[in-house]
């Protein structure tokens, strides 16, 4: 079996369009309406002229079950196409798998990244821990420094790596000042897109080399799948594919069908999730229990003009700070809360809801808040629904300092 190239998506083209026939191309379904799962180790070949025609082009089709089958295929060509500038796609066990890979693929002993301080945790510990061991330098930057990061740049500077908005306290970046002085400096820049998707947000567009996300999130969008991905310009594709080759990395056939469903249907549950996350975020928005709403896409949100003018819509993920109290106080909100769970991730057709220790994952920038914070995922129920428990949730949480 031939890998035929991935079908770039036509810029005039809707999202829900492009999504339903995204890595449905030649080769994967074969009149079927969704790929079939292809599930190998071993790749038997005809003869000898045959095994010696995939040695010499181990891409160009079927090779060895970690290069991956036509399930693994049609998901790397969906995402490629959804990225205009994209030339590939390589998929990991995990996003933390992507970002790691990602930043491997680019930097030597000696090196020196720079990362934003409002990076996802399990990134700072990556580059803490393993990077450091490797002998290359992390520096942490404000994630509103634009252009000024020009001046945290030294000459063994390799890699910047972006997260917009990002983790917990949704700084919004902005990415077209900060890859513009990346390029001129010959610097890769990565850009976790998870929050975002390649719907809401296209970082090579913007100047970026590598687009991540955790397809745990909103791609697979059941809670019920682990999976990351990497999408590279054509200068960085070789680098990454690579990387990620020599590293072992690979996915099942399983999940990669879980993730092509989540694809088919990714429009209209960010559709949803955006309009339901901002009627709860305008509502605790006029709580008189809350003290700030970290959304994006409402006015008051620091980075609302860059978010406006980057990013084409929102998701369903965002927090808020509350007026007073300590974190062992949130158990009176979210404990008995009957339409939000308790867990870390998000991007699921349920709602969640979870305390954050900002200042634990900070290291060169401050938030003074003045009581805890709380982020919320916003899934697929209704809205009202959703407001009314978290109505009932602040008046507990209210009554304790009242009583």
């Amino acid at each position: 079996m031939t890998r035929q190239p991935p079908r770039i998506l036509p810029a005039n083209e809707g999202a829900a369009t492009s999504l339903t026939h995204a890595g449905r191309g030649p080769g994967f379904a074969e009149g079927i309406v969704n790929p079939p799962v292809w599930r190998a180790s071993t790749i038997l070949f005809d003869n000898l002229a045959a095994l010696d025609a995939a040695i010499a082009s181990p891409d160009k089709g079927l090779y060895y079950g970690r290069r991956g089958t036509p399930t693994q295929w049609a998901l790397e060509d969906a995402l490629t196409g959804m990225e205009p500038g994209a030339a590939g796609t390589k998929l990991f066990a995990s996003g933390v798998a992507a970002i790691a890979t990602a930043l491997l693929a680019v930097v030597k002993t000696g090196d020196h990244v720079l990362v934003t301080d409002s990076a996802y945790e399990p990134t700072r510990l990556f580059a803490d821990q393993m990077l450091k061991k490797f002998g290359v330098e992390t520096s942490y930057f404000d994630p509103t420094i634009a252009a000024g990061i020009e001046a945290l740049i030294r000459p063994n500077t390799a890699a910047i790596l972006l997260e917009s908005p990002g983790s917990l306290s949704f700084e919004i970046q902005d990415v077209p000042a900060i890859t513009t002085i990346a390029r001129a400096g010959n610097i890769v820049t990565i850009l976790d897109n998870t929050w975002a998707t390649p719907l809401r947000l296209q970082p090579l567009a913007l100047g970026c080399d590598i687009s991540i996300q955790a397809l745990t999130k909103y791609i697979g969008g059941h809670s019920d799948l682990m999976m990351g991905s990497a999408t590279a310009t054509q200068a960085l594709w070789p680098h990454l594919k690579t990387a990620s080759y020599r590293l072992g990395h690979t996915v099942s056939a399983d999940d990669a069908s879980l993730a092509l469903r989540g694809l088919r249907t990714l429009s209209l549950r960010l559709d949803r999730q955006e309009a339901s996350g901002l009627s709860v975020a305008r509502w605790l928005e006029a709580h008189p229990a809350v003290d700030r709403v970290w959304h994006p896409a409402l006015p008051s949100h620091p980075g609302h003009a860059i978010w406006q003018r980057d990013f084409t819509g929102a998701t369903g993920l965002f927090s808020f700070v509350l007026k007073q109290g300590r974190r062992a106080d949130t158990a009176a909100l979210i404990d008995d809360l009957a339409h939000f769970g308790i867990g870390f991730s998000w991007g699921g057709y349920e709602s969640l809801a979870l305390p954050v220790d900002l200042p634990s994952v900070r290291s060169v920038t401050t938030t003074p808040v003045p009581g805890p914070i709380i982020r919320l995922s916003i899934g697929l129920e209704d809205p009202a629904d959703l407001i009314a428990d978290l109505d009932a949730g602040l008046a507990r949480y209210s009554a304790q300092f009242t009583a």
